[in-house]
């Protein structure tokens, strides 16, 4: 499943870095955080390649 904003998707790339061991998780905040918590190293790879270019900055409400 793709990122749905360019927010999304930097958030899920801190928490892969933190799930590798690249990055301590004291460090992670807010989205990254619950992302590192509840989600995968393979989900968190999907989200966090997500090309950026055509993304709005932040996930708008539907």
């Amino acid at each position: 499943m793709p990122a749905k904003s360019q927010a999304q998707q930097k958030a899920a790339g801190a928490a892969l870095s933190a799930k590798r061991g690249k990055t301590k998780t004291s460090e992670l905040k807010g989205a990254s955080k619950s992302m590192y918590d509840s989600m995968s190293e393979k989900q968190l790879e999907e989200f966090a390649e997500t090309d950026r270019k055509n993304l709005p900055k932040k996930k708008t409400s539907q």
